[in-house]
């Protein structure tokens, strides 16, 4: 009964953590799943280290409950909108948070041989955690979703986000959850008390000093406050691609263009590919979207379906999903870190064709360069990052060295009423924290919204209806630590403290052996 017992209440603690995200956000249960998890490894260990299987397999039940949990749009998104059954919707998302649920748990594989010491798994175990949100952050082209750090944009550990990110904050949550868990399983008590107040010390001491750290002004403001306007169309996803539908989507872009127009804003911002059309089969529009706004000096951006002929030794029509300024200084962004399966079909030529699901209309996309110039629009620079690419703490920092707000256009129609774009707005606050930058989120039903350098929401609208937005937004100099050294800090922590961890384990085998020798001597 223990065995089962044990991975139930692993996969519960995973579950929990879901909780202290949006839309729920109860932070609180955060700390409470990874003490949770701590404990269990401590109550599954006993008084000796824990076999690498049996740690690897309670880190992926945790899994388990955490992304079958937080992760459930996905079933939505492949049944409502990829054409699939039920059954085979339960499969490919049963496949899914299979499959991240064992990413997460690869680096808990060594966390067992450190349960035996309270000093050396207060160390390991928040390092752990990082390690497998940063490979989960990459690894098979990355899905950094449902990190712990993303539910404390409103708590003192915010704070931590610009010097950071919302990998530091994991594993300062993760160092917090490790001494809890320790304490629970009784494992402070038989210690020297300097070392129990030293590890209560180092858990608490991360949550005040974010306190103090949210007072710093790492970037300021350049320049007067710009009026921007942003078109929430509410373009259901199963008409979206239409040709009947088209007519429709086209007017409601242009009244919510005509109505912004008259209020006197600077730039106006349609979501990602707002028009369903490829940007050539329509000149006629294309060239009268850039009349206007030369007309009324009123930049646009809108996403769009960017074709193009690939020069290459064998000629063929590329498209690109993108952002393009139509005004003063038009030009073209390319997205370069596409969705698999909605954007395009990984090993393609083997799995294109086998069922529904594999041959969705955009799945046809070829990424833009890595290198891309800033967007200009009113006066100012723009980072586009358009829909999954604001999830990638990295990819946005070195996008916002270069320009002095964020714009993230999305179309998170495909996650249908599910938590997935409640999630997504979460993380796109977090990137405007790490990186002291007013951010602009431009949506086809929501959740559309302006965040301050804070990660602070100061305009939204409500989802699911077809609205306007009018806004102010300042333009943002200088950088965060985050921005100019990136993860290197957050490794910069959990490095040495799984070397010592290590180092701490090779001192107590000395003594062990130093003992074994007197008792035979003697």
């Amino acid at each position: 009964m223990r065995k089962l017992l044990i991975p139930l209440a692993s996969a519960a603690a995973g579950g929990l953590l879901t909780l202290s995200f949006a839309p729920y956000d109860y932070w609180v249960c955060g700390l409470l799943s990874l003490s949770l998890l701590a404990w269990l490894y401590l109550r599954a260990a006993g008084a000796q280290p824990l076999a690498g299987r049996s740690a690897l397999w309670l880190a992926f039940w945790y899994g388990l409950g955490l992304f079958a949990t937080g992760g459930s749009w996905v079933y939505v998104s492949i049944t409502e909108f990829g054409n699939s059954s039920v059954p085979l919707g339960l499969a490919l998302t049963g496949a899914f948070v299979a499959i991240l649920a064992l990413l997460l748990a690869l680096p808990f594989y060594f966390l067992g041989r450190f349960t035996d010491h309270p000093v050396r798994f207060a160390l390991a175990f928040p390092a752990l955690w990082f390690i497998s949100e940063w490979l989960r952050s990459w690894l098979f082209t990355g899905f950094p979703w449902l990190f712990a750090g993303y539910g404390h944009v409103d708590t003192w550990l915010s704070g931590w986000a610009p010097v950071l990110s919302v990998y530091g904050i994991g594993l300062l949550l993760a160092l917090s959850a490790a001494v809890i868990g320790l304490a629970a399983a009784g494992r402070l008590a038989p210690f020297r008390q300097r070392t129990s107040i030293a590890l209560v010390t180092a858990a608490l001491a991360p949550w005040p000093l974010g306190a103090l750290l949210a007072q710093v002004e790492w970037t300021h403001t350049e320049g007067d406050e710009i009026t921007i306007g942003l078109v929430q169309a509410n373009i259901p996803q199963d008409k979206k691609w239409l040709p009947e539908f088209r007519g429709e989507t086209i007017s409601r872009y242009q009244d919510g263009t005509r109505a912004l127009s008259e209020r006197g804003v600077d730039v106006i911002i349609w979501p990602e590919a707002a028009l369903p059309l490829l940007y050539g089969q329509a000149p006629n529009l294309m060239e009268a979207l850039q009349r206007n706004a030369e007309q009324t000096q009123i930049d646009l951006i809108s996403g769009v379906l960017f074709d193009r002929e690939d020069s290459g030794a064998e000629p063929r029509r590329v498209i690109h999903n993108s952002a393009a300024v139509f005004g003063r200084s038009p030009s073209v962004y390319h997205k370069r870190h596409l969705v698999p399966f909605g954007e395009y079909v990984p090993l393609e030529e083997w799995i294109r064709g086998t069922i529904e699901f594999f041959n969705l209309p955009t799945s046809i996309i070829r990424p833009g360069p890595e290198e891309q110039q800033p967007l200009n629009a009113g006066g100012i620079s723009w980072a586009p990052l358009i829909c999954y690419e604001i999830v990638y703490p990295r990819l946005v920092a070195d996008s916002a060295l270069t320009s002095q707000v964020l714009l993230t256009i999305s179309n998170d129609a495909w996650f249908g009423d599910s938590i997935g774009p409640l999630q997504h707005m979460q993380m796109a606050q977090m990137r405007a924290l790490e990186t002291g930058r007013y951010l602009v989120r431009g949506t086809n039903t929501g959740v559309t919204a302006i965040v301050d350098p804070r990660g602070q929401i100061v305009e939204k609208l409500p989802q699911f209806e077809r609205a306007n937005m009018v806004g102010e937004i300042r333009a943002m100099a200088g950088s965060t630590p985050f921005m100019l050294a990136g993860i290197s800090l957050v490794f910069s922590l959990a490095l040495p403290m799984l070397a010592a961890a290590a180092v701490l384990r090779r001192k107590k085998d000395a003594h062990s052996t130093l003992a074994i020798g007197q008792q035979t001597t003697d």
